[in-house]
Parts: structure tokens; sequence; C-alpha cells
């Protein structure tokens, strides 16, 4: 029986091994879906809100070069940082979204659901550590304790979380810092570099550079039909003025109900001080009392108790989107009972991974070698323990192999080895659907409800028929699209 079992692990590798794929598996998903982690029917939603960056407006890959390029400057000619780090250049494909870095050992990690990091996945600059050092620095231990691990947002003593999208950029050039001073032997403090690199970062945005290059054109913006395709959807059954000029046309405003720039999330939502104040038609700030808020009126800052107070917009009959888990979703769905909408764009790139037939042998095999191994360790005997060894090996191989289809550094930004990610988690969390953009929503009927798929837990058996995933299916309302636009 062993020799059998141990054939078909040195057969599998032959083009022959791709036909144990289960043949009612997915090949392919449709990555316009939005995925549902609660019910949601639309029909009860009355307000819809908007997050503006990386919701409304999706920027160009430009970006993140500029960001990365202007803050690598500054740590130069503000900070004194040696001029040598200007030789490096931005890294498009090194970091991923949800990982954790280590201000005081100056480590980039993902880690999962339950604070563990995931091996092979801890990078000290641009190299990896070796599992071995990881388990020296952390105690014998791949776990990351909870008081040291990040806060409510992401922000802990020792350990932050970057979540959203423009920290892709600032984690790149953390660990492009970290490596010039470990490849020159230059002795530092992480710490003191950690705050070096999230200053910079932050004057790239309170100087407004990124509406700068907006305003001079260098950043992209989608100027097709979709954003005013969804608002105009929803609402008909400065450099953000350009911006929505660009995307949805010069009437933008006739869609909105009300209008908030630098609003100072998550502050806006937790704190009760900064009053509303209106902005006039040149965007300077006018100070009079705002005892109400008004279609066609911008307004500046404010808080959501005000908010709330105005508008009378409470609980589940408003569903608001964002690309922030924490600082856009978080405390709407915790503390006030919205509902929430995740944008996730890489939904896009994970969706086209996990359809590529690469993928479905090596996940489908990676499962099959796994209950080999469960069902093989209860044996005691020389040659058992000989397999169970080889396989071990084999499976390492396979989830390195899968993982690195995602990200060749950090893989997937859902899933670690077997277990969601930190971010996976919070997504689930935080947000009551998902989608990779906003568009998506163009794909279904207001009247359309969102059912989560049920899932067996580890205890139960599937019992039921409906077992196919969201992505599957055909998105419900797709050849309604031509007459919304």
């Amino acid at each position: 029986m062993l020799e059998k079992l141990h054939g078909l692990n040195v057969t599998f590798g032959s083009p022959s091994g791709s036909d144990l794929i289960p043949p009612g598996a997915c090949k392919s998903l449709n990555s316009s879906v939005i995925y549902a982690n609660n019910e949601v029917d639309l029909a009860e939603v009355d307000i819809y809100g908007f997050d503006y960056d990386y919701t409304l407006a999706q920027y160009s890959n430009a970006l993140n070069t500029l960001i990365y390029n202007t803050a690598r400057d500054f740590l130069v000619e503000h900070f004194k940082y040696p001029e040598e780090i200007k030789t490096y250049d931005y890294l498009p494909n090194f970091a991923v979204r949800g990982l954790h870095y280590d201000i005081q050992k100056g480590l980039l990690m993902k880690i999962d659901a339950f604070h563990y990091i995931q091996p092979g996945t801890v990078y000290r600059g641009l190299t990896p550590l070796p599992d071995e050092e990881v388990l020296d620095l952390y105690g014998g231990t791949f776990h990351v304790p909870l008081q040291q691990d990040s806060g409510f947002y992401g922000k802990g003593p020792k350990v932050k979380q970057f979540m959203d999208i423009f920290s892709i950029p600032e984690m790149t050039l953390m660990a492009v810092a970290n490596d010039f001073f470990i490849t020159n032997d230059i002795e530092y403090d992480p710490v003191h570099l950690f705050k070096d690199v999230s200053e910079a970062i932050g004057m790239v945005h309170i100087k407004g550079y990124m509406y700068k290059w907006i305003m001079q054109d260098l950043v992209a913006l989608p100027s097709d039909s979709q954003q005013a395709a969804v608002l105009k959807k929803v609402f008909f059954s400065g450099s953000r003025d350009k911006g929505m000029r660009h995307m949805v046309g010069e009437n933008w405003r006739d869609f909105f109900d009300v209008v908030i720039v630098q609003a100072d999330k998550p502050h806006f939502f937790t704190d009760c001080i900064k009053p509303f104040r209106r902005l006039d038609g040149n965007g300077d700030l006018r100070w009079e009392k705002i005892t109400s808020l008004e279609k066609g009126q911008i307004y500046k800052q404010g808080n959501l108790f005000d908010f709330l107070r105005l508008t009378g917009w409470r609980g589940s009959k408003v569903l608001y989107f964002g690309d922030h888990l924490y600082s856009d979703l978080a405390d709407l769905m915790l503390r006030h009972g919205w509902r929430t909408a995740a944008i996730v764009p890489e939904l896009e790139h994970e969706t086209k991974v996990v359809s590529a037939h690469r993928y479905a042998v090596n996940l489908t095999w990676l499962q099959a070698l796994t209950g080999l191994m469960e069902r093989l360790q209860i044996h005691r005997d020389a040659e058992s323990r000989d397999v169970f060894v080889e396989w071990q090996k084999e499976r390492e191989e396979l989830r390195v192999m899968t993982k690195n289809l995602f990200n060749p550094q950090f893989g997937s930004i859902f899933r670690t080895l077997h277990n969601p990610t930190y971010f996976s988690r919070r997504l689930n969390r935080f947000s009551d659907i998902y989608m990779a953009s906003l568009s998506c929503l163009l794909n279904y009927d207001l009247s359309y409800t969102f059912y989560p798929r049920r899932t067996p837990l580890q205890h139960e058996a599937p019992l039921w028929m409906d077992q196919l995933c969201t992505g599957c299916m055909k998105t419900p309302h797709l050849e309604d699209m031509a007459n919304i636009r």
C-alpha cells in the first residue's frame, strides 16, 4: 500500500496528473462579482456613501512610483540620509497590502488570522530571513503576542499593519532603507528609521504632492463612464474637483447630497470636536455656523456625530464604500451599524491566479498529499516514517510554489499557508460585502440580495447541495450594463 501511494507521488508530476482535479472544480472565477460576508438586501439601502481615494478614484501605477521617489528624496534632503539611497528604484511587485512591520526589529512579514508569522515571508530589508533566525528572534515561536501586535487601527506599540494601498510604497521604502544600511554595514536604529520613513511618506501627503500630480496629469485617473454609471444608478432609482470632473463630468456634485473633504478619518468617526466648515466657490473657508448640510455645497472636516444629527442617516439603511478597512469601515460598522462595502482591487489579480490551471493542479495535490500524511502518521514503522518525511518535504515545496503564484515574497493577501491572513480576518470582520472595484455594482439590480455562502466548519460535513463559490456564478444583471450606461 505504501509503495502504491508513493508511486502516485512520483508520477503526479507528469501531465496526466492534472486529471486528478475534481470534475466539478471551478475553472474560471469572475472578478466582477460582489462577495458577501454578511447578508445584504440592497432594497433596504436608502443612502450610498463613498470614500474618494481608491474607491471613486482608482489611480494608475505611476502614483506609487511618484510617492516612493518623493519620500526617498525627502529622506536624503530633509533627514540627511546618505545620497546613495537614491540609487534604489521603486520595486512595484515587492510588497503586498496587509503586511505587518516589526518596528524594533526592522522586519516586514505576513501574519495570519491567529497571530502567527507565515514561514518564508519575513524580510529584513530586501532579503528573506531563514525560518531558524525568525524563531530565534521570537523566542522559539512564530507567534506574535497580542500585546505586541497591531492595535485596533493597525498601530501597535511594536508592530504596525500596513492596511491601505497607499502604504505599498511606504513598505518598499522601509525595506530599501533597511537594506542600504545592512548591505553597507552601517549601524542604525530601526525605530528611528521607521519614524523617519513614516514622516517622509507623511510629508508627501501633507504637502499635497499627490493632488499636484493629478492636476499636472502625471497620475492617470480612469476616464471611462463606469463611475458616472454607478452614481447615476444609485442616485436615479480643488484637486478632487478636477478628479471628479475628469471621471464623472462637470455636474458631478449633482450626484451627491453631501460632499465632505479633509474629514481626517478615522478621527471623523470617533471624535466630536471639529465642526463642519463650508468652502466657497474658490475653495476658501467660510466661518458661519453650519445648521444644515446642503446639496451642491462642499464641507470641510466635521465629525460623524454632527453629521448624523444634521442628516438623520442612521443604521443599516446606509451602505458606505471604502478601501481602508480601519479608517473607512470599522467604526461605521461597529459603532453606528452602517452597512459597509470594501473595495479590494487585488481581487482582480488573485482571481486570475486561482483560476489558473497550474494553481488548481498544485492545490489539488497539496490537499491530497495533506490527507495522505494525516492518515500515514499513525504508522510508526521505519518505512512509513521515511515516506512521511519525503511527503512532508514535497508538501512544503508545493506550499512555496502555490505562494509564489501570487507574489514571490509574500504570496496572497488573503491566505497564508492554510489559514486566512490577518488582512482577510479584518476584511471579513469589517465589511458586509467586498469587490474589486465600484463598477462591480453595475452588474446587480438595486433590489438584489447578497447571500454569503455557507461553508462547512471543521466539524461539519457539507450536507447541502449548493457548494458553488460566488465567483463561479455569472453576474446576474450583466446584460443590463449597456442600458445602464
